[in-house]
C-alpha cells in the first residue's frame, strides 16, 4: 500500500500595507514608536486627539521624549502637560522594540476616577460599619475588660495586619489599669504613656488633667513593638479627661503600600468613640462601688436599719434586725412593715410613717417587733427617703434594741439593792456584835458559876453552855460576814487553797442549812498557791451556793482537791436536776440565768469565771439532765 503526501498551502498574511489600512480604522488614537519614543505610525484618530488637545503630532511626542519607557511586556500612564494648561494622559505599552501610544480620552479618565471614588466611598462605608459595630459592642460592654476586647477586635477589623496597643488608665492617678497588645511589645515600653504634642495641643489637653510621672508629652511617639518601621497613635480623651491611649504600628513584613494620613484619620474617629465608652465604664465602674460600699454599710452597720418605700413594703432589712427578729431578709423583703410589729402597734406605726412621707423626721420613738420567740422593743429614729428631685419615696428608719437596755437598769437597780443591803447587813452585824459580846461573856460566867454548884446547878450549866455556844456561833458569822464584805486587796498572798475553801464554805454554812444538803470534802496535799483571798473565796462561796439551789432536799455536794503537775484542781460537783445543753454554752453570759425571779441576777458565774482567769487558771462546767453538775477550778501553783 502506498501512501502520497502533499503540501497544502498556507494562506499568506497581512502586507504592511494591510496592517496600515487596519490601523487607520482604529478609533483609538494609537501611534507605533521605537524604544527612544520616535514616531513610527500614527493613525488619523491619534492626530485628531493631538489637535484636540492644541498640539501637533511632532509637539505631542517631543513632551513625550523625556518619559520612562516602560519595561517590556509592561505598560504604564504618563501625563503630558498642555500649553493651555492641565494634562492629557498617554498609556505606553512595550513589546520588544516597539512601544504603542494610546492616549485617553476624557470619557475614559472620568470611568478611572469613578472607579476611585467609588472604591473610596466602598471603604469609607467599611470603615463607618466597623465603628458602628463598634459602637454597639462598647456600650453593651459590661466592664473594663470586656470593653477593651470590642476595641482590640475593631482596630484588628480596621487596620488588617498591623500592631497595635491599647492601654487604659485611671484618668485620676495614671494608673495603668488595661493593656491589650497585638504583637511583641519592646521592653519597658508599657508605661509611661508618650504622648504626641500636636495631638495633645488638637485635643485641648490641659497640664492638669496629665498625670505626673506617668504620661510624658513628646514630640515623637517611640514604637512600642519590636521590628515597626512606623506608627501612628490617639490618646483617649473625654470631657478634657485622659484615660489611655492606642498605637498603630506597622511591622516590617506588611507588605501592602500603607496610607499614613488616612489611618491616624480612621485612628483618630475611632479613638474619640472610643473615649466616651471608657469614660462611662469608668464611671459605671465608680458608682457600682460607691452603691456596693453604701450596701455594704447599710448590711453590716451595728444598728437597726429598716427602709420602707411609700407603698410600705420593706426594701432593706440589714443584718442587726435580722439577728433581733430571727427572720431573713428574704422573708422580710417586699413584705407590709406592718407586719414586723404586733396589731396593737399598727396605729403608732401608721402615724409615724405618715409623718416621714410628708417628710416630718421623727426623732425618737420606741415600738415592739415581732421575733420568732416573742417580741422585742426598740427605739427608732425616723428620715423621710428623698429622689434626686427632692420628693420622698419612702423612709428610713435607724434605731437600736432597748431589751437589753431595760434588763441592764433593771439588774443596775437591783445591784444597788444588794449593795445598800450590804452595807446595812454590815452595820447590823456590827451592831449585832457588841451585845452579843456581853451575853457570851455573861453567859461564859454563869457557866462557871453554875459548874462550881456540882450537881445542882448541872441544869443551869447545859442551857448557858448551849446560850454559849449559839452566841459564839452569831460573833463568828458576823465576823465572816464582816470580812467577806470587806473590798478585796488586789495584791496576792500565798494561800492554802484547802483552808480557804472551809473558809468559803462557812460562809455558805446557812445557805446548805436551808437547802437540807450535806457537804461531803476529799481534799488532797497541795502546796501553796498565789492568789488574792477574797476573791477566791467569792468563787468557791458562789459555786458552793449555785450547787445547793439546784437540788432537791437530800441532795449532796461534793467538794474535791488534788495536785495535777503545776496545777492546783478543785471540782464541785452537785447531785441537782443538771443543766439544759442549750443553756451550758451561755452560762458564762453576764445576766445570763436559769434560776427563777429574785434568785440570781446572771452575773455571778461570769465573775468566778473573770477572778479565776485573772488568776492565770481556768474554769470549766460537765453537766448532764437530770445527773447533776461538775465545776473544775484550775489554778497555778505557787513557783
Amino acid at each position: 500500500m502506498t501512501t502520497e503526501s502533499r503540501r497544502v498551502p498556507l494562506p499568506e498574511g497581512p502586507s504592511a500595507e494591510d496592517f496600515r489600512a487596519f490601523f487607520e480604522t482604529v478609533e483609538l488614537p494609537s501611534a507605533l514608536c521605537d524604544t527612544g519614543l520616535r514616531l513610527q505610525l500614527g493613525n488619523t484618530a491619534f492626530a485628531r486627539f493631538c489637535f484636540d488637545h492644541g498640539l501637533t503630532v511632532e509637539q505631542m511626542m517631543e513632551s513625550l521624549s523625556g518619559a520612562r519607557v516602560p519595561d517590556d511586556g509592561a505598560s504604564c500612564v504618563v501625563e503630558v502637560p498642555l500649553p493651555q494648561g492641565g494634562v492629557v494622559v498617554m498609556e505606553l505599552a512595550r513589546r520588544g522594540a516597539c512601544v504603542s501610544v494610546v492616549g485617553r480620552r476624557e470619557s475614559e479618565l472620568m470611568r478611572g476616577q469613578l472607579v476611585v471614588v467609588e472604591q473610596a466611598l466602598l471603604e469609607q462605608a467599611r470603615t463607618e460599619g466597623v465603628l458602628l459595630d463598634l459602637g454597639r459592642s462598647v456600650a453593651e460592654a459590661g466592664s473594663e475588660e470586656e470593653l477593651v476586647a470590642a476595641v482590640a477586635r475593631g482596630v484588628k477589623e480596621l487596620f488588617p495586619g498591623r500592631s497595635f496597643c491599647i492601654r487604659i488608665i485611671d484618668a485620676r492617678t495614671g494608673v495603668l489599669t488595661s493593656l491589650y497588645a497585638e504583637g511583641r511589645l519592646k521592653e519597658g515600653s508599657r508605661e509611661p504613656l508618650v504622648l504626641k504634642r500636636s495631638a495633645v495641643g488638637k485635643l485641648h489637653l490641659s497640664t492638669d488633667a496629665i498625670p505626673e510621672g506617668k504620661v510624658v508629652v513628646a514630640a515623637q511617639v517611640p514604637l512600642l513593638f519590636e521590628s515597626s518601621t512606623g506608627g501612628v497613635s490617639a490618646p483617649l480623651v473625654a470631657s478634657g479627661q485622659l484615660y489611655g491611649v492606642i498605637n498603630l504600628e506597622y511591622p516590617s513584613t506588611l507588605r501592602e503600600e500603607v496610607d499614613l494620613q488616612q489611618d491616624e484619620r480612621v485612628l483618630v474617629q475611632l479613638a474619640n468613640q472610643v473615649a466616651v465608652a471608657v469614660k462611662n465604664a469608668k464611671l459605671i465602674d465608680e458608682l457600682t462601688f460607691v452603691r456596693k460600699y453604701l450596701e455594704e454599710l447599710l448590711e453590716k452597720a451595728n444598728a437597726l436599719i429598716l427602709v420602707a418605700n411609700r407603698d410600705k413594703k420593706v426594701v432593706v432589712f440589714n443584718q442587726a434586725i435580722s439577728r433581733l427578729t430571727g427572720f431573713a431578709k428574704e422573708e422580710v423583703l417586699g413584705q407590709d412593715v406592718f407586719t414586723l410589729v404586733p396589731e396593737d402597734e399598727h396605729l403608732r406605726l401608721a402615724s409615724v410613717l405618715a409623718a416621714a412621707l410628708r417628710g416630718e423626721p421623727v426623732p425618737n420613738f420606741e415600738l415592739r417587733l415581732r421575733t420568732r420567740t416573742g417580741e422585742a422593743r426598740v427605739s427608732f429614729a425616723t428620715s423621710s427617703a428623698l429622689t434626686s428631685q427632692g420628693e420622698v419615696e419612702g423612709v428610713m428608719a435607724i434605731g437600736q434594741d432597748v431589751t437589753v437596755v431595760e434588763q441592764l437598769e433593771q439588774r443596775v437597780i437591783h445591784a444597788e439593792k444588794l449593795a445598800s443591803m450590804g452595807q446595812l447587813a454590815a452595820s447590823v452585824a456590827h451592831e449585832i456584835n457588841n451585845p452579843m459580846t456581853a451575853v457570851v461573856m455573861s453567859a461564859e460566867s454563869l457557866l462557871q458559876r453554875a459548874m462550881m454548884m456540882g450537881s445542882a446547878g448541872a441544869a443551869d450549866a447545859e442551857k448557858l453552855r448551849k446560850i454559849l455556844e449559839s452566841g459564839q456561833r452569831i460573833l463568828r458569822f458576823t465576823r465572816d460576814l464582816t470580812s467577806y464584805a470587806r473590798p478585796a486587796k488586789d495584791k496576792p498572798e500565798r494561800v492554802l487553797l484547802n483552808a480557804l475553801l472551809d473558809r468559803a464554805l462557812g460562809y455558805c454554812e446557812h445557805v446548805v442549812t436551808q437547802a437540807k444538803v450535806k457537804v461531803e470534802r476529799d481534799y488532797g496535799e497541795l502546796p501553796p498557791l498565789s492568789a488574792v483571798p477574797a476573791n477566791l473565796e467569792q468563787v468557791f462561796v458562789n459555786l458552793i451556793t449555785n450547787a445547793c439551789h439546784a437540788m432537791q432536799p437530800g441532795g449532796q455536794v461534793f467538794l474535791r482537791t488534788r495536785r495535777e503537775g503545776r496545777e492546783a484542781v478543785v471540782w464541785v460537783k452537785d447531785t441537782g436536776s443538771g443543766i439544759d445543753p442549750a443553756n451550758l454554752s451561755r452560762i458564762f453570759e453576764p445576766f445570763f440565768t436559769t434560776k427563777t425571779e429574785g434568785r440570781g441576777t446572771g452575773l455571778g458565774l461570769s465573775i468566778v469565771q473573770r477572778i479565776v482567769e485573772k488568776h492565770g487558771g481556768q474554769l470549766s462546767v460537765e453537766s448532764a439532765l437530770g445527773q447533776g453538775t461538775t465545776f473544775t477550778v484550775r489554778l497555778p501553783l505557787a513557783d
